[in-house]
């Protein structure tokens, strides 16, 4: 077995204030210890309390020297017991420094001064437990577009919930100077309100929910393009991409709020509206779909058009990903904070797959995790060896 070089010291150093919440009586193993083979076990590939514990007795050398194990490596009842008793709200909040520091690292690399940061919602469809009432897992996250980083996630009860899990997932999150994106079900004064006051703007989109803003919106464009944008300041960008069968073409039109849209001081920092109408043709036959927004962002449509498609973006490089990668879907766990815990254990370790500089794809960097102990270990510090 190779050499391990890169050591754990800085990982560890992130979770020295999680209070323990076991017993004081009988504790063997310490906790950042346990934490920290749960990490390294799901980004191996483990699913759940059981296959961690397996991975670990798998790799019982490689752990006595990286970590302080005095009795050994735990079995699947200290995970699941650990998993189980830490408050999701307490374990997340141990990664606030960790993804400070990637976040930052993300922005220096990528050059992005405004990043986008999309909020939605997605079910572990499989995680429902009928005999004990307990729904399916229903988790709204906010997840930083260009950066590839999970930054937040709060648990409700299903999609319906989401208005109420929306503003306490922002509270978790420094949104300071991003640009916030959500569906239209968060299309909601008091939400807008809440990411200007938290120093953000936002783009948020507009359908029936919204239903006297929603039409008027469309009423005042559809009217300036039978007059063609005449004396308004109007800003358009569209863009092609060809591929997997079908050609898209999307418009991106950006304008300021006209003075007579009803009830626009009712939201907080409301600066413009904008409509992103979207051609796809697949196999001869187009289909057109439009979508409008409010938005606090002055008139700049490519700026516009980046939060528009950053959002979309969280299906393909988040979700898809959770479900390819993790198969999230799959998950059978039912143990209320367990699968909490597990949810934002795979959104995190998603992050730092992304970070690595390999050229491998997602799915095939988490294979080498498994494969190889020290590239398992250029993922969870951020090191290339």
């Amino acid at each position: 077995m190779a050499t391990v070089r890169i050591t754990l010291e800085e990982v560890i150093g992130y979770f020295d204030e999680l209070e323990d919440p076991r017993s004081a009586v009988n504790l063997r193993h310490p906790l950042v210890s346990v934490v920290v083979i749960a990490l390294m076990a799901v980004l191996a590939g483990a699913s759940g309390p059981t296959s961690i514990a397996q991975w670990a007795e798998h790799k019982e050398d490689f752990l006595l020297r990286v970590l302080n194990l005095p009795h050994g490596v735990p079995r699947k009842d200290v995970f699941r017991r650990v998993l189980s008793l830490l408050k999701p709200a307490a374990f997340q909040a141990c990664f606030a420094a960790w993804l400070g520091m990637l976040r930052d690292k993300a922005a220096e690399t990528t050059g992005i001064e405004q990043p986008v940061y999309a909020v939605d919602g997605k079910t572990a469809r499989r995680s429902h437990d009928r005999k004990n009432n307990l729904g399916a897992l229903h988790a709204v996250s906010v997840w930083a577009s260009e950066f590839g980083l999970s930054l937040g996630q709060v648990a409700c009860d299903d999609k319906s919930n989401e208005i109420t899990a929306i503003p306490e997932v922002l509270r978790l999150v420094d949104i300071r100077g991003a640009i916030i994106t959500i569906d239209a079900m968060g299309t909601q004064k008091a939400i807008a309100a809440q990411i200007v006051d938290q120093g953000a703007d936002y783009v948020l989109a507009l359908k029936g929910n919204q239903e006297t803003m929603h039409e008027a919106v469309i009423e005042y464009i559809d009217q300036l393009v039978e007059n063609d944008f005449a004396g308004v300041e109007v800003r358009q960008h569209t863009t092609t991409e060809t591929g997997h069968g079908r050609e898209e073409t999307r418009c991106y039109t950006h304008l300021p709020v006209p003075r007579d849209l009803p009830n626009k001081d009712q939201w907080k920092g409301l600066l413009s509206i904008g409509v992103a109408i979207t051609a796809c043709v697949r196999n001869g036959k187009e289909t057109i779909e439009k979508r409008y927004y409010l938005s606090s962002l002055p008139v700049g449509v490519k700026r516009f058009a980046r939060a528009v498609r950053g959002h979309w973006g969280i299906e393909n490089s988040c979700h898809w990903s959770l479900d390819m990668t993790f198969r999230e879907d799959e998950s059978r766990i039912r143990d209320r904070h367990v699968r909490e815990n597990f949810a934002w254990l795979n959104r995190f370790l998603l992050s730092l797959l992304k970070q690595h500089p390999s050229k491998n794809t997602v799915i095939g960097r988490r294979r080498d995790c498994t494969w190889n102990d020290n590239f398992l270990l250029e993922v969870l510090t951020g090191t290339t060896i």
